[in-house]
């Protein structure tokens, strides 16, 4: 596959996986919205369905989404994931986040407009820390995001191929299984940080947030936004090592 449809497809999966993960979260929490209160299990499982969605559109590219997971599958094999191809997933997945963000508040800019909050709205595009603690933070982004590329790595039927390019899911179950590992996941492991567990999942988001017109809105918090680049990459990165010193057949 050329460099540019990998681009694209991955703009565009990432695009919708952050139109709808941004959107669960913007209807759980802005006001005058049908989803208002709906509580961290409704993020939970909109996330993980927007991760099905998101994947199953960008599936000609091998849906990786995340750079975390593609620095985590060029570590692992770079055969399948070559390290030329890095830069073109990663730019299509920071694109494409970025304009799922703005995607996302076009569809709730009634509400944006109308919240009595609207300092309060960063956590719709990006995460943060309920105890913010750099060191700690850090490690749980690298816990869970080492969980969910350790899956991709391990679980049988998860690196499929077509085309030459690795197909994450699962031999029975397909995308959806991806969704299942981020909804446990956040279930799990997402209430320190809000499991960002994907670095263009926050970082294109909180550009978006930075830029938009949103009334009365608050810090983009450039000083946490190293934590959910870094945290997520590491943990990716220690997957793939993990992967290579098994006996995996």
């Amino acid at each position: 596959m050329s460099s540019g449809s990998i681009f694209v497809w991955e703009m565009l999966g990432t695009g919708i996986l952050i139109l709808m993960g941004a959107g669960v979260v913007a209807n759980v929490v802005l006001k005058d919205t049908l989803g208002n209160t709906g509580g961290w299990l409704l993020i939970n499982f909109g996330w993980g369905f927007a991760v099905f969605a998101g994947a199953s559109i960008a599936a000609p590219s091998g849906a990786h989404l995340n750079p975390a997971v593609t620095l985590g599958l060029a570590i692992a094999n770079p055969d399948k994931t070559p390290w030329s191809q890095v830069p073109v997933y990663f730019a299509g997945q920071m694109v494409g986040a970025f304009l799922g963000a703005v995607l996302a508040w076009l569809a709730y800019k009634a509400q944006f407009d109308a919240h009595d909050n609207p300092a309060g709205t960063r956590g719709i595009f990006c995460t943060g820390p309920t105890i913010p603690s750099p060191v700690w933070n850090v490690v749980t982004e690298v816990i869970g995001t080492f969980v969910l590329v350790a899956w991709i790595l391990l679980s049988p039927g998860a690196q499929e191929t077509e085309g030459g390019l690795p197909q994450l899911g699962n031999s029975a179950l397909g995308y959806a299984a991806v969704a299942f590992i981020v909804i446990g996941i956040g279930a799990s492991l997402g209430g320190p940080t809000g499991y960002a567990i994907n670095p263009a999942r926050d970082l294109g988001p909180r550009i978006a947030y930075a830029i938009l017109p949103i009334r009365d809105k608050g810090s983009a918090e450039w000083g946490y936004a190293w934590v959910p680049v870094v945290g997520p990459l590491i943990g990716g990165a220690l997957a793939a090592l993990l992967y290579l010193v098994l006996p995996v057949v």
